[in-house]
């Protein structure tokens, strides 16, 4: 029998939105709990150069996030890395969040479960992943110091995770299937690194190797030629998927899998708010996560406090 649990609030997942959430929920003597199954921080953890987070210069994604969990825990929120979600029920009073070790009953529930990196497209994927195929530069790019790496992908991240590789890498193969979305100051830096060679209009078709990655097959979209390329590794940058399944048959999702909640973070269930990726909106950077969190941490303490 799993034990159950009271708390004043629940929040899942600890990135940017999350924590804040956490920090706010704690500052008010909340009984707060954040649930995270993956990478404490989210997408940000992994981030090597912030330059756009009011306050700093340029922060590591990793120092950063460790400062906010650290301001939330002095507060009295407390974090479970390491207690998976089963099953959530919203609609109910108090909402029930499960885990494989307890039942806790909830007054309010956060989400801000976040965004995870999409999954290459090619049926080898599972039998090269970690072994060549990699979807964290700052966890993984250690491993080819001097060897031949690729990077998928044209956004932001993939552009800044490239940049971040050429430090290991003794040739980098930027890929991208159309053109650049990247910002111009990365694309700049990467383009005047001899290391590098980009191949944009660039499709990845197949995966070869022994046992480990060894090799690429690409086709040239402008000029129809099909070659392979001898990779150590590759590192897939190519777009996120919200992490809704839990929430899919609690709360009505956008057609791109987000939950649907205003800028008030309120949902369609009275003391459900979600907070940063996971809320379908315009705009997500790590600055609106924030604002995000404090916004859904300051309308639960006042649904607690008016509630009859």
């Amino acid at each position: 029998m799993k034990e159950r649990i009271h708390k004043d609030v629940v929040i899942i997942g600890a990135g940017m939105a999350g924590l804040t959430a956490a920090l706010y929920c704690g500052r008010m003597n909340l009984d707060t709990l954040v649930l995270e199954n993956g990478i404490v921080g989210g997408q940000i953890a992994n981030a090597v150069d912030i330059e756009n987070y009011p306050g700093f210069v340029s922060v590591r994604g990793g120092d950063l996030i460790a400062t906010v969990q650290k301001q939330a825990e002095n507060f009295g929120a407390v974090l479970d890395e390491f207690d998976e979600i089963e099953r959530v029920t919203l609609k109910t009073t108090p909402k029930i969040v499960e885990t494989q070790e307890k039942i806790y009953a909830a007054d309010v529930v956060i989400i801000a479960s976040g965004m995870n990196r999409r999954k290459l497209p090619l049926p080898e994927e599972r039998k090269f992943a970690g072994r060549g195929v990699h979807y964290c530069e700052l966890c993984d790019g250690h491993a080819y110091n001097g060897k031949i790496i690729a990077v998928m992908g044209g956004g932001n991240a993939a552009v800044d995770a490239a940049n971040f590789l050429t430090k290991y890498a003794s040739k980098l193969y930027l890929i991208h299937r159309s053109e650049f979305r990247a910002d111009e100051v990365s694309q700049k830096r990467l383009r005047g690194n001899d290391k590098v060679t980009i191949m944009l209009q660039t499709e990845i078709r197949a995966l070869r190797g022994d046992g480990r990655l060894q090799s690429v097959e690409v086709f040239d979209k402008r000029t129809g030629e099909t070659k392979t390329l001898a990779v150590d590794g590759i590192f897939v940058n190519i777009g996120v998927e919200p992490n809704t399944q839990l929430f899919k048959d609690e709360l009505p999702l956008s057609a791109s899998g987000r939950i649907i909640a205003g800028e008030d973070c309120r949902t369609e269930i009275a003391g459900v708010f979600a907070a940063g990726d996971v809320r379908e909106k315009e705009i997500r950077q790590l600055t609106t996560a924030a604002s995000d969190g404090t916004t859904a941490a300051l309308l639960a303490e006042k649904y607690l406090g008016t509630r009859g």
